[in-house]
């Protein structure tokens, strides 16, 4: 089997104990808790327990994290963020797709490097049949990142999320795979 979770430029990997400040600014950034369901924030000491407790296996959690990892041949690696499957349904073989990239490393490609490797993977290892994403749809860049990797928006949710100003509307993105 060819090697799906590496390219070139960057790797998915499970999280490791040295990513937890990347996972904590992360985490911890308000400005992205409209599009990432979160509405507090993480302690370190949360984070932390969860990289360790993590059993990184899909059966167990429901869930899978990667960490990406740019591949610069610099003696530290790189963390741009990570990306999740979710609510891994096994009975209907499919999963809901998240990825955030820390600030300095959004709208350079690799969102999509990363989002292209976790379809591959979800395809080629876990067989799954089809990955999904809820989108805001003022978020034209993620629309922009799930469409360039052959997701539709095949459904507009109304009124779905709460904002600070009322609340707005969110496709529900598919990609059959």
């Amino acid at each position: 089997m060819k090697k799906c979770l590496e390219s070139e430029m960057l790797k998915l990997r499970a999280p490791e104990p040295e990513d937890l400040e990347a996972m904590y600014a992360l985490e911890n950034d308000s400005a992205i808790w409209a599009v990432s369901g979160n509405c507090a924030p993480y302690s370190r000491y949360q984070l932390k327990r969860y990289i360790e407790t993590s059993a990184h296996d899909f059966l167990t959690d429901h869930q899978i994290r990667f960490t990406i990892v740019l591949k610069n041949n610099a003696p530290e690696e790189t963390i741009a963020g990570f990306i999740d499957l979710t609510d891994i349904d096994v009975m209907d073989s499919r999963a809901q797709v998240g990825i955030g990239l820390l600030e300095e490393f959004r709208c350079k490609g690799i969102g999509r490097k990363a989002l292209h490797m976790l379809c591959q993977y979800s395809r080629s290892v876990l067989k799954l049949h089809q990955l999904y994403a809820y989108v805001p749809e003022a978020n034209k860049a993620s629309i922009g990142l799930f469409s360039s990797c052959s997701f539709s928006a095949g459904f507009l949710l109304h009124d779905w999320t709460r904002t600070e100003n009322g609340y707005s509307n969110v496709y529900l993105m598919q990609k059959m795979l």
